[in-house]
């Protein structure tokens, strides 16, 4: 029992764990290098497509049109080079829509109160395919700005076809009657010109001339305003407001200028059955140094003298109401 060996007991063999790696570790630690860019790993998609360029630039295949030899996609129109009005309100949307403006949508909002405005615009729409959207009230606040009142109804249209003022004059002196033309000089709000139109279109006027420098022109704005009008009275835009004063001059008008500070009232007027063009300045700086040594005879309205002066549109308007006044009766 003595050289039998003790149950349980294991002995091992063999030499132990030995330190380190052989080196291996060593290797791996040195590293690769540094990592080469994306167009320069054959199996990253910059890499087959730095392939596909130098082997369509070896073809002469390669233009600007291309990325990667693919034809680029074409640019999207953005919004702000969208040249279309949205113009709000029934009766202006309503008298664009009569006055046949190629409109390219007509917008109702939900639940609008119907009433015999919204059915007509909705019968023109059908009978001219104009696409009808309902959309919800906050989106047309966002379509008509901040401060609109769309009164649940909005059309959009393209930009305002102005008139040739030779076309306009010519036209206005082959009517029967007086020519009557507002010029202005130097108005900026739009909602002063909207009540211009609509003014000279109650009042008998032939048309409105503006300078494409330093004034409004015919925006949504403008358009709300004249509640319709600007769709029935021919508006020109002008590049020298001075020289068709003076092409005015040769056929005959008399140029009337409007500025509170003139001597002579409204009333005193004597030409008011005369062909005429009335010339209206801005509220600040009133009429332009040119354009008053133009005008034959210069105006003004007595006020209170605790007022300062009138808008520049009801200025207008009451010119252009004694006017046709005194026109009237004229012809009785």
């Amino acid at each position: 029992m003595a050289g039998k060996p003790r149950a349980g007991a294991v002995r091992k063999s063999g030499k132990g764990p030995v330190k380190g790696t052989g080196g291996l570790g060593r290797r791996a630690l040195e590293g690769k290098g540094p990592t080469p860019k994306a167009e320069d790993r054959e199996w990253h998609p910059a890499g087959k497509a730095k392939i596909r360029r130098e082997k369509l630039a070896a073809m002469g295949k390669l233009n600007r049109n291309t990325v990667d030899g693919q034809r680029k996609a074409a640019p999207k129109r953005s919004k702000a080079n969208d040249d279309t009005e949205v113009v709000t309100g029934r009766n202006s949307v309503l008298e664009a829509l009569r006055a046949k403006i190629p409109a390219t949508a007509l917008y109702i909002a939900t639940r609008i109160e119907m009433d015999d405005r919204v059915k007509e615009m909705l019968s023109i729409a059908t009978q001219r395919g104009i696409p009808i959207l309902e959309v919800m009230k906050p989106e047309l606040d966002r379509m008509g700005g901040y401060d609109s009142v769309h009164q649940g109804v909005a059309v959009k249209v393209p930009p305002y076809e102005y008139a040739h003022p030779n076309d306009l004059l010519e036209k206005a002196f082959d009517s029967k009657k007086a020519p009557l033309f507002v010029a202005l000089d130097g108005i900026t709000d739009p909602r002063n010109l909207g009540a211009i139109i609509r003014s000279t279109a109650a009042f008998g006027g032939d048309g409105i001339i503006l300078p494409q420098r330093r004034s409004v022109g015919v925006t949504a704005a403008a358009w709300k305003t004249s509640a319709g009008a600007a769709a029935r009275l021919p508006i020109a835009q002008v590049t020298n407001l001075a020289r068709t004063i003076d092409d005015a001059k040769k056929r005959g008008m008399f140029i009337i200028g409007l500025d509170g500070e003139s001597d002579v009232e409204l009333s005193e007027m004597k030409v008011a059955k005369e062909d005429l063009m009335i010339i209206v300045g801005s509220e600040g700086k009133g009429l332009a140094r040119l354009t008053r040594e133009k005008c034959d005879l210069i105006v003004s309205i007595p006020i209170s003298s605790s007022t300062e002066s009138l808008n520049a549109s009801v200025a207008t308007s009451i010119t252009l109401f004694w006017i046709d006044e005194q026109r009237r009766k004229g012809s009785r």
